[in-house]
């Protein structure tokens, strides 16, 4: 019985990760738009000068 319930959860662990693998292939697109637009916000907000409010 503990022989049926490891295997078992060794089947759980690998669906598991499984599916964690097909959802972020299905969502890589979306993923990697969200990834460059994190970057961009936080390189925006790195580089501001303090002068940057101020109109010409």
């Amino acid at each position: 019985m503990k022989i049926a319930r490891f295997v078992l959860k060794i089947v759980a662990l690998s669906l598991t990760a499984a599916a964690a693998v097909c959802a972020i292939i299905a969502y890589w697109d979306k993923l990697a738009e969200l990834g460059d637009c994190a970057k961009t916000k936080l390189q925006k907000t790195a580089c501001a000068s303090e002068y940057e409010d101020y109109e010409e």
